[in-house]
């Protein structure tokens, strides 16, 4: 019985090294994260300067920020599908949702959405009902 004990703490130890890469904390580590813009919500300017291309297993926080000059939300329902959300942070409270429908501003804040992109795909986030492409971003995950 020791035998097989022996062999499978060895076979362990004999894991290469690029298994390895993301460090202790897996791919929620600071190793892997990757860098997106933020998006502004404000009545009658644009989200973002454009659109957003990101990389599936990266980490990523988003940061919303809202100016308080309306009620503004958030709708994207598929991108929020291909994501994995980690937490929301709104006024220095961490929540950990199951998953995002979309978010909603009554008044001036910001909210941090830290998220593993997962599925690659074209998506969008943008204000319900709104027409204008300046109420929309689209975002890549390749």
């Amino acid at each position: 019985m020791k035998a097989p004990l022996f062999a499978a703490a060895l076979a362990v130890l004999a894991i290469p090294a690029s298994a390895h890469e993301f460090g202790f904390a897996g791919v929620l580590s600071n190793s892997n994260k990757g860098e997106m813009p933020g998006i502004t919500l404000s009545v009658g300017k644009p989200l973002t300067d454009g659109p957003i291309a990101l990389k599936s297993g990266m980490l990523y926080e988003l940061e919303i920020e809202a100016d308080g000059t309306g009620e503004l939300a958030l709708e994207g329902s598929g991108f929020f599908r291909a994501i994995w959300v980690n937490e929301v942070v709104v006024n220095g409270l961490e929540i950990r949702p199951f998953g995002l429908e979309s978010v909603e501003f009554d008044e001036e804040g910001t909210m941090e959405i830290e998220f593993l992109a997962i599925k690659p795909g074209q998506y969008f986030l943008k204000i319900p009902g709104s027409k204008g492409e300046s109420q929309r971003v689209d975002i890549t995950i390749q």
